[in-house]
């Protein structure tokens, strides 16, 4: 499959660019002002890469590889400096962000209905992110099924039937207060009696009850393993990365109750903290499996860490 045709890159480009100003552009202008590699120069970088929430343990390790390919290769002029400092920060990029995917769409031939359940606390953008994920799917030829486990918020079903509706899917809903496990129960019986093939668990994310809210998803998990063997197959954390390091609280919150396996991180084109993506990653140990960069329905996209990073530091 290919991932990223011109029209989607150009749209991550545009997604990014915030970021790019604050991180890329003004490294750029300290290269240029500055001229050299010494404490000053390595201070201002470490206040940028900060800034842009790449993370203190991310950022120390750039910093070390560049005094040390500075030290190595001598550079000649800013040029060469530029492109060493350019080059260190997509490196890391790259290589901690572990997302080079081939087909994020792949579904084990034994995982049918391959059950994906998606958390995140209120506002993150995770009902937006269910549509447009089920629009992915279906895309990719996938019969896809909604459940509406939410029963808490008044307007998220609602929510969450107009994505479907815009996805072409089909979604399994009950009365609000409603058991959320029993509405994740109902789905996946739906999904099997259609032989549907991929089912999408949306789940409550109040904050101000947090101990109810993680014990509701301890349920929810355990309810679609018993309804079907080894499900849910993957349990995606929805953050928003203007959020910054709030974010990566919540993950770590999410990550030891239930397990996730994939980050989804969205509203990257309203944020200049891009860097979120990385250093969220490197922390949990658990891939970006997606980003957001825009409000259309074909505006989740699928993360390649190549791509993500030739979109940040093209010039």
């Amino acid at each position: 499959m290919k991932l990223f045709d011109s029209l989607t890159f150009s749209r991550l480009k545009e997604g990014l660019a915030k970021t790019r100003d604050s991180l890329v552009t003004r490294v750029n202008r300290l290269i240029s002002a500055s001229g050299k590699v010494d404490k000053s120069f390595l201070d201002e970088l470490e206040e940028i890469l900060i800034s842009a929430d790449v993370g203190v343990a991310m950022t120390s390790q750039i910093i070390v590889n560049i005094q040390q390919r500075v030290k190595d290769e001598r550079y000649q002029n800013q040029d060469e400096l530029r492109a060493i400092v350019n080059k260190e920060i997509s490196q890391v990029f790259v290589n901690g962000s572990g997302g080079n995917i081939k087909d994020p769409f792949f579904i084990p031939a034994d995982a049918k209905p391959y059950v994906i359940m998606v958390v995140g606390v209120n506002g993150v953008g995770k009902t937006t992110t269910i549509g447009k994920l089920a629009f992915n799917y279906k895309n990719a030829g996938k019969d896809v099924i909604i459940g509406a486990a939410d029963t808490f918020r008044a307007a998220a079903n609602e929510q969450l039937e107009i994505w479907a509706e815009r996805a072409g899917v089909k979604i399994i809903q009950q009365l609000q207060g409603s058991d959320p496990a029993a509405v994740a129960f109902d789905t996946i019986k739906s999904a099997q009696s259609r032989n549907a093939g991929v089912v999408i668990i949306d789940t409550a994310g109040r904050l101000h009850t947090k101990s109810n809210l993680m014990e509701e998803l301890k349920k929810i998990k355990r309810v679609i393993g018993k309804s079907l063997p080894g499900a849910p197959h993957e349990i995606l954390l929805v953050i928003d990365a203007s959020t910054g390091q709030n974010a990566i609280q919540q993950a770590r919150q999410f990550h030891t109750t239930v397990g996730i396996t994939g980050i989804v991180v969205t509203k990257l084109d309203g944020t200049a903290k891009g860097g979120i993506v990385l250093s969220i990653s490197k922390l949990l140990g658990v891939p970006v499996c997606f980003v957001g960069v825009g409000e259309q329905i074909n505006d989740l996209q699928p993360f390649d860490a190549e791509a993500f990073t030739a979109a940040l530091f093209e010039r």
